[in-house]
């Protein structure tokens, strides 16, 4: 299927690695000209040579943290009226909320709302203007299904949902729409730290962390990030411009619920 967003120019933040990455290629593969984010410079120029070798689009590589003004600033500086913006960013580590101090949870908060509230301003006007934009905010299975230890993480992105699902409806009749999507258990980088940590704690093997995550997925695998990209993709595309405001979570299975 042809998505209808060949030319159409792309900022995906944190996409030099992982779930990121996989927008980036999906939306690179539909004929995108992509701005690629992250703070590590020697990864992000590799990513954007992998990805454009891969595809033939235009990737420009931009290391900044997005969550400075400064950051911002530069993403748009190469990409001033994005027509696609994919929001990603990492969690907070897993804590018990008892632990957590006023400052951390200020942090958390500001790296998994505010962030992306503050870049979907910035690219909101032109997307109206144009008559045309998609919106895409990575967040997480926990805002449908939290996790202990996860709060933070779980109750900003929650937040996030809340607030965009108004915004969402405001800008719908200029064909903009701003979804999201929750990620299960994906094998990433951050999986695999996860599983060192959980495998140390517990006094057993990684494989036998791994092994025993990947059985609580009713698929027994876990996501790749290619598959990820490709809903990513999907979500920006002109077939789905009838979506808007909605939650498309992506766990294998493990969410127990019909609805």
């Amino acid at each position: 299927m042809d998505f209808g967003i060949a030319g159409r120019k792309a900022i995906v933040c944190a996409s030099s690695r992982g779930l990121g990455y996989g927008c980036a290629l999906a939306l690179a593969q539909e004929g995108c000209e992509v701005v690629i984010n992250g703070r590590d410079q020697d990864r992000l120029v590799a990513a954007a040579d992998e990805i454009a070798k891969a595809s033939g689009a235009k990737v420009i590589p931009v290391a900044a943290d997005v969550a400075t003004p400064e950051g911002q600033q530069a993403l748009f500086a190469v990409c001033p009226e994005p027509d696609i913006l994919v929001n990603n960013n990492a969690g907070p580590p897993m804590r018990d909320f008892r632990e957590l101090t006023r400052a951390q949870i200020l942090e958390g908060v500001t790296a998994n709302m505010v962030v992306a509230i503050e870049l979907i301003q910035k690219a909101i006007e032109p997307m109206t203007r144009k008559q045309f934009g998609r919106i895409v905010n990575i967040t997480s299975g926990t805002v449908k299904a939290p996790l202990a230890g996860l709060d933070l993480s779980s109750g900003a992105r929650a937040g996030l949902t809340a607030f965009l699902a108004g915004v969402a409806r405001q800008v719908a009749a200029s064909n903009v729409t701003i979804n999201f999507i929750l990620p299960g258990t994906f094998d990433t980088d951050r999986l695999v730290a996860n599983l060192e940590g959980n495998a140390k704690r517990q006094g057993i093997t990684y494989e036998q962390a791994r092994t025993a995550r990947m059985n609580g997925v009713p698929a027994k695998r876990f996501g790749t990030r290619e598959e990820f990209g490709a809903a990513c993709a999907f979500l920006c595309s002109q077939q789905a411009g009838y979506i808007t405001g909605q939650n498309l979570l992506i766990d294998g299975g493990v969410f127990p619920g019909a609805f």
